[in-house]
């Protein structure tokens, strides 16, 4: 079984209320990102308009990518999705475009997901959430 990592907690470990190392040294899952919140993640840094903040984000993100393996969506990833998409319609209870793809993800792959936003990951059937709020 593995873990994949929200971009939420990689903010609050940037800002200092999550302690990433702590969390994961010593646990026997390995750790992933997805290319998705690589992304989120390279859009605030593409986002900061000064140069200082910009170049700090930048660092930290690089070391983030460089730290943990990366999953890419895959076909497996992408039936989930959909399957995922369809159900939450149907029953109005749809999550963030983004949010979706890390959940299909998990499940398509047997992942944990990791967050600091488990009320919006809660809603999907199936999916194992562990919330890292408030460490």
């Amino acid at each position: 079984m593995g873990v994949l990592i929200d971009a939420s907690v990689l903010i609050e470990h940037e800002r200092g209320r999550i302690d990433l190392d702590r969390r994961v040294t010593g646990r026997e899952e390995e750790f992933f990102l997805s290319v998705i919140t690589a992304s989120e993640l390279l859009h605030g840094v593409y986002r900061a308009a000064d140069p200082g903040v910009r170049g700090r984000r930048s660092a930290f993100v690089e070391a983030v990518l460089d730290r943990f393996p990366l999953l890419p969506v895959d076909l497996a990833t992408a039936r989930s999705h959909a399957q995922l998409w369809a159900e939450l319609a149907a029953r109005g209870a749809l999550i963030g475009a983004h949010d979706l793809w890390l959940a299909a993800a998990c499940i398509a792959h047997g992942l944990t997901l990791v967050t600091g936003n488990p009320r919006e990951f809660g809603r999907v059937p199936g999916l194992s959430v562990e919330s890292w709020l408030g460490g």
